[in-house]
């Protein structure tokens, strides 16, 4: 059963089963980049941290990325990294201060522990703090193992009717829940969304539960295009061999003449941006997500003349993984359709040359530990 933990209880203890390895997916680094599963140690947690039996972990653009590259802008991989952060699992032990979580919980796993004394972190907004320890970000561990020891406060409890892989994807959820606050995305609102990967399917769903009248996604990949209306959008456009002036004539076609008040960037190409720029109304809120080259050229004097509000939005802030786990809980959202292909621990680096190769039909892939 997924809520049944394969230890023994003992005074509201739940021991580590000797027997069973605690195997993490290792990124030996920084010259190999090859992927090993490989014996961890579990450490004892501390008295504001719980253990926990890790049970399922999505595959992000990030770990691939890692795994290709070996870096993402200045974290470079310098060191065997544990990778994953994008999981859930069941807890199997807590320190004596732990309160509101207890032996055999269901938790999803908020992947970073801010410092919590930072301006950004005392202002509320620790995705900023400079010294989060992010799983699976250079020089942090990630969670893709069977045992992962953490904090307690990033831990947020799952009603008996989520499940654990839908737990595993309130991160990517989070991501999107924050890019839609940070436009502003209410009620009536026209909604572009450029790219159509993981965080755009986010995107897609928490625009519409926020009440968006039209939703247009672009992508380059038809299936994924045909995939993203099943969750919601109301237009798609595939962007093959187009400029961002013919693709943001058609948005406007489709929008009934109309411009897109809100647009969210979430491919990371520059021609998404782009795009953003000559599509969106004048005073309209462009939010940039998806993390592309380190500079990029936009159209400035548009965006200017227009005078277009570009936001940057990073990972997700205090009360958006809450938001996340509730609008699932909740039924407002649907993301269990977004798992596409699941794999063992064991199959992991077969689930990552998958994830490299993409293809079509290809969306969310989870590791089930």
């Amino acid at each position: 059963m997924e809520d049944s933990v394969v230890n023994n209880v003992v005074n509201g203890c739940c021991h580590v089963n000797l027997k069973e390895k605690n195997l993490g997916l290792v990124l030996k680094g920084p010259e190999d980049r090859k992927l090993a599963l490989e014996e961890v140690p579990v450490r004892e947690p501390k008295d504001h941290e719980v253990l926990i039996r890790m049970k399922n972990v999505g595959i992000c653009g990030s770990d691939v990325h890692y795994v290709t590259h070996g870096r993402i802008g200045h974290f470079v991989v310098e060191a065997d990294m544990i990778l994953g952060h994008e999981g859930a699992g069941i807890i199997a032990q807590v320190g004596k201060n732990v309160k509101g979580l207890k032996v055999g919980d269901k938790v999803a796993v908020e992947p970073g522990v801010p410092c919590r004394s930072c301006e950004h972190c005392i202002e509320g907004n620790y995705n900023l703090c400079p010294d989060v320890a992010f799983c699976a970000t250079p020089p942090y561990d990630g969670d893709l193992r069977v045992y992962f020891t953490y904090d307690a406060k990033m831990c947020y409890k799952l009603p008996a009717h989520v499940s654990l892989e839908e737990g595993a994807l309130l991160e990517p959820l989070a991501v999107g829940v924050h890019a839609c606050s940070r436009a502003g995305v209410g009620i009536g609102d026209r909604v572009l969304i450029t790219g159509a990967g993981p965080i755009g399917c986010m995107a897609v769903v928490v625009a519409k539960a926020a009440g968006a009248s039209e939703i247009i996604v672009t992508d380059i990949s038809a299936s994924r295009l045909e995939f993203i209306k099943s969750l919601g959008a109301t237009n798609t456009i595939n962007v093959v061999g187009r400029t961002g002036e013919d693709v943001a004539e058609q948005v406007k076609i489709l929008m009934d003449g109309n411009h897109p008040n809100k647009s969210i960037e979430c491919s990371g190409a520059e021609s998404g941006l782009h795009t953003c720029v000559m599509a969106t109304r004048p005073g309209g809120t462009i939010v940039v997500v998806g993390m592309g080259a380190p500079v990029q050229k936009i159209a400035l004097a548009h965006a200017t003349i227009a005078e277009q509000s570009i936001l940057g939005s990073f990972r997700y802030g205090p009360t958006d993984y809450a938001r996340a786990l509730n609008l699932v809980a909740s039924g407002a959202v649907k993301v269990k359709p977004l798992v596409t292909h699941r794999f063992k621990l064991e199959e992991s680096e077969k689930a990552f040359e998958l994830a490299k190769t993409g293809g079509e039909g290809v969306v969310k892939i989870m590791i089930e530990v």
